[in-house]
């Protein structure tokens, strides 16, 4: 039995979709509020409850063998305090594998990015833990630009903040979820972390190009530098000093690299035993019309 949390989130969905075509039993923690239709659906055991709350996290991991963390957020509760009473629901109830899904660049110290600072903690704290683990450090996820393509499809506009020749690695979700679920069971990816992204290095000006031969438009990009994302952030935070924060997650994604090497997507590929699907595959499987 898996016990996904973060299951009515794109990877999540990904990761319990799969797991049903296996036929492997799956529980999916979800809140009360949230569409989990389509889980239910699937067959997956739904568990209603809020990672906030450690009582629910001790029961949802009960009977369970994998435990794979998608959740994410905003706030420190979801990124950091619901992932470290995770770690210990599992160890107390006997867990064989623990997969935890970090970010790329944790591990470099952005002090302006709370997500990125939680989930370094997070991850030296399962490390520390006892239990078998696998840290995946994704870069952007593929289906985050699917809401962009539907927009794109209407208006032919792409907004880019920032520098437009800045390089990323944006990772098939589908790809991430079978990593994930792969994880608990590859004696090579035992104890590991994974760097995870696309098989393509590419600059951030490809994504409206990928879209303009997608929907066959020619692509307006507009191009405000990060100047004026700052000036904005600013003017929140006079606002609101913890909407500023909340900002920072953002600002250090806008503002800098996020790609794997040629030899950590071989890496990858020779673990988990296929190759890693372009960013183009993904979007027109889920985006074209």
């Amino acid at each position: 039995m898996f016990l996904v949390t973060g299951a009515t989130g794109q990877l999540g969905r990904s990761i319990v979709r799969q797991l049903r075509l296996q036929e492997s039993p799956v529980r999916a923690l979800v809140r009360l509020m949230s569409d989990y239709s389509e889980l239910e659906n699937r067959g997956a055991e739904i568990f209603i409850g809020e990672l906030t709350r450690s009582r629910d996290i001790e029961r949802a991991v009960q009977g369970v063998q994998y435990v794979i963390s998608a959740h994410g957020g905003a706030s420190e509760a979801l990124n950091y305090r619901a992932n470290i009473d995770l770690i210990d629901a599992a160890k107390e109830h006997g867990v064989q594998h623990f997969v935890f899904i970090s970010v790329l660049g944790v591990d470099r110290g952005y002090e302006d990015a709370l997500t990125f600072k939680a989930k370094w903690e997070v991850e030296k704290y399962l490390q520390a833990s006892g239990l078998n683990y696998t840290i995946l450090r994704p870069s952007g996820f593929a289906s985050n630009l699917i809401s962009l393509a539907k927009q794109f499809q209407r208006t032919g506009i792409y907004l880019l903040v920032g520098d437009p020749q800045s390089r990323s690695s944006i990772v098939s979700t589908d790809d991430l979820a079978r990593i994930a679920i792969a994880s608990p069971t590859t004696e090579a990816a035992r104890n590991q972390i994974f760097a995870i992204g696309g098989p393509e290095i590419l600059q951030r000006q490809a994504v409206p190009q990928i879209f303009g031969r997608i929907f066959n438009r020619e692509p307006i990009v507009i191009n405000p530098p990060l100047f004026v994302f700052d000036g904005l952030r600013t003017a929140i935070g006079m606002l609101n000093s913890g909407g500023k924060e909340s900002l920072g997650t953002l600002r250090t994604l806008l503002a800098n690299e996020f790609y794997i090497t040629p030899e950590e997507v071989a890496r990858i590929e020779s673990v988990y035993g296929f190759k890693l699907e372009p960013l183009e595959q993904f979007l027109r499987r889920y985006a074209s019309p």
